[in-house]
């Protein structure tokens, strides 16, 4: 017990001592709050309807002034808006402008509205200890600015129509076959958000100072054209000569083209590749094509065969006409080759040509082409014609003499005649166009194709093509002696390049040659065929002329470049008439086929021209004689 009883007054000892130091504790705290909501008591009361001492905007002092006094000394101290400079930067241009210039302006009401709101505002601590702070340090703010950046923008704007310039790709030029290589230009365009982010930050800085615009620049794909200029001056330098080179005894044919008309057949394109863009120098490849079209008009030509005669006595075939490689303009290939070579500054450009060797040459043998007789032989007589009518008859019959038709070929005798016309050796004759007989250029030919019908009729080789003419005409019904024989009615042809043909067809294993002789003293036609006989033999029956009708009355028509009583027969009165030719040709004994020709002539009218002025029993006087 006593122990404990002289513990217990010795741990109650220190309890007074910390309720006493509680209590001191508490009363310094609320003397130094009583002195705080004293200290600002008094500045609230001392500065009632006036800014905090000690407070700056934009280091302009506007301590103890009301809100009105604080916005006039800042309205009148800070003239940065007014006075400042802000250039604008693009390489060495420049452009200076006030703030207020590009909207940049000092809102004086706001910021002497900010300084004096300044310890007025906020919670409650921040209102008893700001007004404190800012009396034992002071405070700095920042003016309060407006900015308009559509200004800004719109200045930019402005400037940009000095800044921007279109991107300007490189380009040819030709004029009067001068070529100007014209250079490509750098594109710029002012870029106005960056622009406007830097001015915005400068005009924050309250300082003068140098904005660079932000400008954006496109390089063209093509910045210059020089050697492609090179290539086109050296292309229009001399004229472009286009050779066919000489085949055999021919000489080289040449077709010029002058500067002027290559300068319309260039071409000068874009073409965009894998590593960019370029320029292509060529030409326009329809133009040049008509132009080598009409070349090849002049130039191609179809492989010929070489022509003989048969020797009846040697029984061997002699040349008289050489064989012709056929040639063909290769147009593809001949444009490719004129490109290429311009572009290598070559001017004498020879043509592609492709060629064909003619199927016999000269020195095939009688033999090896089964040649080894006369196998049909006819004449025709042509008493009567015309010197006119003789030179056609000559001329297309020269066309076929020396020919070699293949076995098994259908003969085509308007192919081989080709073009009767006045540049091809023919003159004017008396033709039968649609149901005149007028003058025309290749009358007489039909003597040729006459002839030839009936050396293939005779032979007993196939026809595959006939035409009779419109009606019966003297010439191919004559005789020998002079006469006529109708029995030769029906076993006419007529040839009308290129719509009318005659086709026979050499249906043996064996070559045919073809010979023609025009003997004009004696007005005849003599064509031959030469092969090999496989024996056949042919027969023919004619029905004769049939339902015979008579021609109709003569006409007379005025010509007014006939003289007075002057009269002219200009076309015969024949009658009209059908005829039927059967043909049978055997082989070996045998029929081996047979054919039938049917003609339907009609009836045709003399014609006869007289002068103006002819007196009429002088057109009946002529009639009746």
């Amino acid at each position: 017990m006593k122990r404990i009883a002289s513990i217990q007054p010795t741990s109650l000892s220190w309890q007074p001592l910390l309720l006493n130091g509680l209590i001191a504790l508490i009363g310094g705290v609320g003397l130094f709050l009583v002195s705080i909501v004293l200290a600002n008591l008094f500045l609230s009361v001392t500065y009632s309807g006036r800014i905090y001492p000690k407070v700056r905007v934009g280091g302009v002092d506007v301590s103890g002034l009301s809100l009105e006094q604080a916005r006039q000394k800042i309205e009148q101290n800070l003239l940065y808006s007014q006075k400042g400079r802000i250039i604008l930067q693009d390489n060495e241009r420049v452009w200076a402008f006030a703030p207020s210039e590009v909207g940049f302006f000092l809102d004086a009401q706001q910021s002497a509205l900010v300084a004096y709101r300044l310890g007025r505002e906020g919670d409650l601590w921040t209102r008893l200890f700001t007004p404190l702070q800012i009396w034992l340090r002071g405070a700095s703010l920042s003016p309060r600015m407006t900015y308009d950046e559509r200004k800004a923008l719109a200045v930019l704007q402005a400037i940009a129509a000095e800044i921007n310039v279109p991107t300007v790709e490189a380009s040819l030029q030709i004029r009067d076959l001068e070529v100007q290589a014209l250079p490509g230009r750098v594109g710029r365009s002012l870029d106005y958000e960056s622009s406007l982010t830097s001015l915005r930050n400068q005009l924050l800085t309250l300082t003068d100072g140098i904005v660079r615009l932000s400008v954006k620049e496109q390089p063209p794909e093509i910045l210059d054209l020089s050697s492609q200029a090179e290539t086109v001056r050296a292309i229009l330098r001399s004229a472009l000569v286009l050779q066919v080179p000489a085949m055999g005894e021919e000489e080289t044919r040449e077709w010029r083209f002058e500067p002027a008309e290559l300068v319309r057949m260039l071409k000068i394109e874009r073409l965009q590749t894998s590593s960019g863009a370029t320029v292509r120098i060529g030409f326009q490849e329809e133009l040049l094509q008509a132009q080598l079209e009409k070349i090849a008009k002049e130039t191609n030509r179809s492989p010929e065969n070489a022509r003989f005669i048969f020797n009846d006595e040697t029984r061997q075939l002699e040349v008289i006409q050489t064989a012709i490689i056929g040639r063909t303009l290769n147009i593809p290939k001949s444009l490719q080759t004129i490109e290429q070579k311009l572009l290598q500054g070559e001017h004498r450009i020879e043509l592609v040509m492709d060629t064909k060797p003619p199927q016999i040459g000269d020195t095939v043998t009688a033999e090896q082409l089964g040649i080894r007789e006369l196998v049909s032989s006819y004449t025709s007589y042509f008493y009567g014609s015309s010197a006119e009518r003789i030179q056609n008859i000559q001329t297309a019959a020269a066309r076929f003499h020396g020919v070699l038709v293949a076995p098994g070929e259908t003969f085509s005798m308007a192919e081989k005649l080709g073009d009767v016309s006045l540049d091809n050796g023919y003159a004017e004759a008396l033709i039968i166009y649609g149901d005149r007989t007028i003058k025309g250029v290749g009358g007489g030919v039909c003597q040729v194709s006459t002839t030839l019908f009936r050396t293939a009729f005779f032979g007993g080789y196939p026809i595959i093509e006939r035409h009779s003419h419109a009606y019966r005409v003297s010439y191919y019904e004559q005789t020998r002696s002079g006469g006529i024989d109708t029995s030769l009615a029906g076993l006419d042809a007529t040839v009308f390049v290129p719509v009318v043909d005659f086709k026979f067809k050499n249906d043996t294993p064996y070559w045919l040659l073809m010979e023609t002789y025009v003997n004009a003293p004696a007005r005849t036609l003599t064509w031959k065929f030469y092969s090999t006989s496989d024996g056949r033999v042919v027969e023919w029956q004619t029905s004769g002329l049939q339902f015979i009708v008579e021609p109709p009355e003569p006409l007379f028509q005025e010509n007014p470049e006939l003289a007075p009583n002057e009269i002219r027969q200009i076309d015969w009165a024949a009658e009209g008439a059908d005829v039927t030719i059967l043909r049978t040709v055997y082989k070996d004994g045998q029929i081996y086929f047979q054919d039938q020709f049917k003609t339907h002539y009609l009836p045709w009218r003399a014609v006869y021209e007289y002068g103006p002025g002819t007196a009429p029993e002088v057109l009946a006087a002529f009639l009746n004689n």
